[in-house]
């Protein structure tokens, strides 16, 4: 196991009816800027409760967050937090809402002459605004950690960044509100999960037994609650183990001390900036292919996610791989899902414009740093 260190300031808010308790959370006398996407959360009822929950405070609302959020929409948000004496953001929504109100928080303290940098070139967050999260759709994790992904539409470029000065204040994350998802945005939030645990599992061995063991624990729960939420989408136990388990596969826990790969990541957020394709269907697309050209490298670690994750318990340890990523694409496929760029109309040029794009950028990625941008080629060819 490597060496690290470990701090997570969120405090984590779960359960039934926890917007209720917004208010205690926030600072007295704050102007507060409530920050949202499209409106889903005026049809499920979330936008009233938290209405309900900020009765005495200032209110000032943003809206129009775009599902991969665009650095251009956020910056008019750094104007209203800049013009309106903003003390404090509540980010109410998915992760997308939430990467966004993080940078954001950033840019709007940033003294640097283009805000972008903090993205482009990782300039350095001295001090961001203070903000909290009610949460409406499991899937990122970004509601208890420090990382977020922001696209720059102008050049279509979808760049992921980090700081430790925009965790969440805090997170309420009530699964009920999760009962009335659309059954691609609960398929897309599995997959997420599922790649986001994986990453930080499929590398190579360093005999981390409890980060392994967290992490098997949290692919087999979606294993097994993923189709149960689209079979039985108000079964409250099935919601809250599939929000639960959002959380904790990306708040830093399980990739403590352990090889990280996010290739799948880095290649699927070219997918989305160039196609407009959905987060989790990239993932869904990508991830298949770097674990078949990459077999070799993380056998060890795919042979125990089949035997562990899968029960699949072969004496051939390429039947072992063969069934363990057929498994995993089955699993995709199931939480309906598609797995080939062909079922989204997309053909082989793909592959040619995202290795092109990472290798404008001087991109190698993986935990071994040596998928280069024609291995990323082979890659999307597999998934033509």
């Amino acid at each position: 196991m490597y060496n690290f260190s470990y701090s997570n300031p969120t405090k984590l808010i779960f359960g039934k009816d926890q917007i209720s308790k917004l208010s205690e959370e926030l600072p007295s006398g704050a102007n507060i800027l409530m920050i949202y996407g499209g409106g889903s959360i005026k049809q499920n009822g979330v936008y009233n409760k938290v209405i309900d929950a900020l009765r005495g405070f200032n209110c000032i609302e943003f809206s129009g967050i775009e599902p991969n959020p665009h650095y251009e929409t956020c910056m008019k948000a750094v104007e209203v937090v800049k013009g309106k004496n903003i003390d404090f953001i509540l980010a109410v929504g998915g992760g997308s809402v939430v990467d966004a109100v993080k940078f954001i928080a950033a840019a709007a303290l940033y003294e640097g002459t283009d805000a972008w940098d903090i993205v482009a070139k990782g300039a350095k967050v001295k001090s961001a605004m203070p903000f909290g999260v009610v949460l409406t759709l499991p899937a990122t994790g970004s509601e208890m950690n420090s990382g977020s992904v922001i696209t720059r539409a102008a050049d279509k470029n979808k760049l992921g960044w980090g700081s430790y000065k925009v965790y969440p204040t805090f997170s309420i994350l009530d699964p009920t509100v999760t009962f009335s998802l659309p059954k691609k945005q609960i398929g897309n939030g599995v997959v997420d999960t599922f790649v986001h645990t994986t990453e930080q599992y499929l590398t190579f061995d360093v005999d981390a037994k409890l980060q392994d063991g967290f992490a098997e624990t949290i692919l087999r729960a979606l294993v097994s609650d993923g189709p149960k939420a689209l079979a039985d989408p108000q079964n409250y136990d099935v919601r809250a183990n599939l929000m639960f388990a959002a959380t904790l596969a990306l708040n830093g826990l399980i990739g403590l001390g352990v090889p990280q790969d996010w290739a799948t990541h880095e290649i699927g957020h070219e997918l989305t900036a160039n196609y407009g394709l959905d987060h989790g269907q990239t993932l869904a697309i990508v991830l298949p292919g770097v674990l078949t050209v990459l077999r070799e490298q993380k056998q060890d670690k795919i042979a125990q996610c089949g035997r562990n994750v899968f029960q699949i318990n072969e004496q051939n340890i390429d039947n072992q791989i063969n069934k363990t990523i057929a498994a995993i694409e089955n699993f995709f496929e199931t939480m309906g899902i598609s797995t080939h760029l062909s079922s989204y109309g997309i053909g082989a040029e793909a592959a040619d414009l995202v290795s092109n794009r990472l290798a404008e950028r001087g991109w190698v990625i993986g935990e071994k740093q040596n998928i280069t941008p024609k291995i990323v080629k082979e890659i999307l060819l597999l998934r033509k």
